[in-house]
This record gives structure tokens, sequence and C-alpha cells, in this order.
């Protein structure tokens, strides 16, 4: 990044810093706090260990330094401060998930638009959203599109701060589906009448709740969508399942259209045929459910997770916050463009040919001196893919 281009950067961010009022998280005087400012040279150099008391009144700092980036812990410290994480006092963290577009299945950088990176991470942050609510009960979520490629989510009940790594985890792994399983989830219960000398045994999967409760859902809508159709489509629609040819999908259909509620209710020992059904169905239940997360990002204790309402370095686009029910309306590449960054064009050297979709308009930018709205030359010198144009 040429000089010029980076004192533009630094110019534009502390014009819209000093317009705007970031919201500290809680307790911020027992967070680390850090930042990386905008220095020459082709590495990034992290500021940290800083207390709220060393920065000051985080407005008042925002438009002195105006940071490239802005990060505080998600632990909580007596001398956030200190040196070493041994002298900082560790307290408790909150429970910090990421969702990076990067490390997402079937996400492909070199082929995949920022637009459809961005929709799909949206879409594993609506299950991330879903599993934490409905499953574990949390109540005290904030989430923030991370200016980035992703999606943040803190969860701040206070049961969870005392977590350890390995209790995190475990977290981790439920939500990413990790594990899951037909023989993970079946319960088996004694079953039998009166005169048996050796009890059976029936494997149901639970319908209480979690994993089991989606799996039982996804064969209840199986049996409903297997009912629907006639006999003919119903063989066909059967042996594109897994280990299911002919004489099997006759078989599942008989079992089915013979003890419907007892293959609703989760039971799926009602024929040997029906197993790899089942199989099937739970693989299934988990691909479409799991949230796909940065496991580090919340197995670290330390962690330093992007201050809400601040520009992100690499993008110029705004860290911005959500509640959970504004999620699925949100749109990063029109509602994270601050408003600083609109209303004016500056002109920009391109280097490559880039794609930009910004407020539902696609423009392909060819290299040279162009002229753009102000975001998107912001966008593409904060990426390295222009500079500022001399005037």
């Amino acid at each position: 990044m040429e000089d010029r281009t980076r004192a533009y950067l630094g110019g534009r961010f502390r014009d819209h810093y000093r317009w705007s009022t970031p919201t500290a998280p809680p307790d911020p005087a027992a967070r680390e706090w850090g930042y990386i400012p905008w220095t020459s040279g082709p590495d990034t150099t992290m500021v940290r260990h800083r207390s709220q008391l060393d920065l000051g009144d985080i407005e008042t700092f925002l438009a002195r330094e105006r940071p490239r980036h802005v990060y505080y812990s998600a632990g909580y410290y007596d001398d956030p401060s200190a040196r070493s994480m041994a002298e900082k006092g560790w307290r408790g963290s909150d429970l910090v998930f990421d969702i990076d577009a990067d490390h997402l299945p079937n996400v492909d950088p070199a082929e995949t638009t920022y637009a459809e990176m961005l929709a799909a991470g949206k879409d594993s942050l609506e299950r991330l959203v879903y599993l934490l609510t409905d499953d574990f009960g949390f109540e005290d979520l904030f989430v923030a599109f991370s200016g980035g490629r992703g999606y943040h989510v803190h969860v701040r009940d206070e049961d969870v701060r005392g977590l350890d790594r390995q209790q995190r985890r475990e977290v981790v792994e439920y939500v990413r589906g990790q594990g899951v399983e037909l023989e993970s989830l079946v319960e088996e219960e004694a079953v039998g009448g009166r005169g048996r000398k050796t009890p059976t045994t029936r494997r149901s999967l639970p319908t209480d709740g979690g994993w089991g409760r989606r799996a039982t859902e996804r064969i209840g809508d199986f049996v409903d969508d297997l009912l629907d159709m006639d006999e003919e489509a119903a063989i066909d629609y059967l042996q594109s399942f897994d280990r299911i040819g002919e004489k099997n999908a006759n078989a599942v259909l008989t079992v089915v259209r013979d003890n419907t509620e007892q293959v609703r209710s989760g039971n799926v020992d009602v024929h040997p045929a029906f197993l790899p059904v089942a199989r099937q169905l739970v693989r299934e239940t988990v691909e479409d459910g799991a949230a796909y997360i940065d496991e580090p990002v919340t197995t670290d204790t330390h962690r330093l997770i992007r201050l809400p309402e601040t520009l992100h370095g690499g993008s110029g686009l705004l860290v911005t916050p959500l509640a959970p029910d504004e999620v699925s309306d949100f749109d990063p590449l029109s509602d994270a463009i601050p408003e600083t960054f609109r209303g004016h064009d500056i002109a920009v050297e391109v280097e490559d040919e880039t794609r930009l979709e910004f407020d539902g308009e696609v423009r392909v930018v060819s290299p040279g001196r162009k002229v753009l709205p102000e975001y998107a030359g912001i966008f593409l010198m904060a990426r390295g893919a222009a500079e500022k144009a001399k005037e």
C-alpha cells in the first residue's frame, strides 16, 4: 500500500470516528484492548495488552488514533494490561463464535464471489443462533457482522464465563454436528410382554430436544413425503438412498405404511431395511442444521474480537451489531456501508479486474484509473486491490 493511499484511508477513518459513538462491551475496564494502526510496511503490527484506562475514552481514542482495526478481549481480568496471561488474573470469558466464509464447506474463495461468501456465512449464522437459543437456552446473545468475511456471536450469559477450553470445545463439536450419527443418538429400552424369559430392546431416537428431535422431525417429513407418492414413485425415491435396492425399497415402503406412527416416533428398529434410510436422514439432518464455526476462536478464552461499530481495515465496512431477529433481513453490502463514505466519488488506480456488488448493483471494474463511489474505492484500497489516484 502506497503512503498516499494509507494517509487517505487513515484520514477518512478519522472523519468517520469523529461522528461515531461505538458502544463499549459490558465491563470494559476488565477487558484487554488491542488495535492495529495504519503503519507502513508489508506487515501489520498489533498493539495489545492495553486496558481501557490506557486508551482513555473510547470515542476520543478512536478519533485520535483512527486505527485500522480495533479489538477487545472475550476474557475478563483483574489486570488486563499485564503483559502475560498468567499475570492478568483471568476471571472468565464470554463464549465467542466466529463464522468466516473462507472456511465454510462448498466455498472456494477463488471461485465464489464476495456476495456469495457473505450469503453462505449468514446461512451458517442463522443456524448457529438457532442452536444456541433452542438447544442451549442461551438468552444474552450479541451478534455482529465482522465487516470482513463473516459474523461474530457473543454469548454473555454469566453461566458460560467459567467454561474451560475443553468444555468450549464440546460446545463447538455440538453446533458443528461432529460425531452426530444414528448410533450416537439412539436410545435403547427393554421391551417384551409377559412370559418372555429374555427381554428384547428397541432403539429409538430421542424426541425431547437436540439433534435427536431434529432427526425425528426429518423422519416425519420423510414419512409424509413417501405416503403422498404413488407406489412407483415411492419405490424410485427410496432407491435413491444409499444401500437401498428394489427389494429393500419395497420392504421400507411396507414398513412405513404398516407402522407409520412407530416410524414417526423415531423407532428405527421397525425393520432392518429401514436402518440405512434412518442413517442417511440423520446425516442430512446434520448437513442442513450444523453451524460451521472457527473452533480456535471459541476455545480460546483469551481471544480478542472486533469492537462493534468500528471500521474493518480490510474493507472499510462497519462492524455492524445485529439483534438475532434482524439477521435474516440484513444485507452487509448495503447496511454495513458507513454513511461517512456515501455521497462522494473518488478516483483510484485499480490493479486487476474486480467485481463489486454494493447496494444491489453489480459493477465490474477494469484495471486503470476509475472514478467510483467512495465506499467502493475504499473497499478496493483497503483490500490492496487499488491505490489512491493522484489528483
